[in-house]
């Protein structure tokens, strides 16, 4: 009869991660099929794995191999990655059903209760991480925080990694941890309402570069 409730819990939980707290946050619905099949084939194996012989260190060593060719057959952000394990670790408990029966209850709601708080729009909504293409080579870093400060008004920088200089194209990579300016209510208005610089490749011929010509490749909130 356990089962048979610790089946629901987990249906209910993985439901809530999946449904109500990843897709609506980040839109991606192959990764909430991931997560439903992932917690659904961890608990049905740790469920067995609890009422036979069959040691349940070996269950775990196998699901952990793969867990780990599953993170690496494709590109995943590191809020996914703790989804991933989130589920993971909510289908373990409800398989495994420990006494007493509050317990895995218990554990399972900490964990929607803290992914939902962790991965809220309120916590550090100014913090960002980018990966820019600047359009010169950049050698030194005081160099490269001035032109940075240029490209991100008002932003305040917190580290800058330097990925690659390109001196034949006159370029350079760098990935930038930085908190973004503040919202302006003044008389310039609100920040999306300020024209877009162009983009590098719609530059008319023969305008020099400046240090607005950048792309951004990706960006995370954090």
């Amino acid at each position: 009869m356990n089962i048979l409730l610790f089946a629901a819990v987990d249906l209910v939980a993985i439901a809530v991660l999946a449904i109500g707290l990843y897709l609506p946050r980040h839109r991606r619905r192959d990764l909430v099929v991931s997560y439903f099949g992932i917690n659904i084939g961890v608990f049905a194996v740790a469920a067995a794995l609890s009422g036979s012989s069959v040691g349940i260190g070996m269950g775990l060593g196998l699901f952990g191999v793969l867990s780990i060719i599953r993170l690496r057959s494709t590109e995943l952000e590191q809020h996914e990655i703790a989804y991933y394990f989130c589920a993971l670790a909510i289908g373990l408990i409800a398989g495994m059903a420990p006494d007493p029966l509050w317990l895995p209850i218990a554990l399972i709601t900490l964990i929607l209760l803290v992914m939902f708080a962790a991965d809220g729009s309120k916590v550090l909504p100014r913090y960002r991480h980018q990966e820019i293409v600047l359009d010169r080579a950049v050698g030194g870093d005081e160099e490269l925080h001035a032109y940075l400060s240029s490209v991100l008004p008002g932003a305040r920088i917190h580290q800058c990694t330097v990925q690659q200089v390109d001196l034949v194209n006159d370029k350079t990579i760098v990935k930038v941890r930085f908190s973004a300016a503040a919202p302006s209510s003044g008389l310039g208005g609100p920040a999306s309402a300020r024209p877009v610089p162009p983009l590098p490749h719609t530059k008319p011929a023969g305008t020099a570069l400046t240090a607005e010509n950048h792309e951004v490749i990706s960006q995370e909130s954090r």
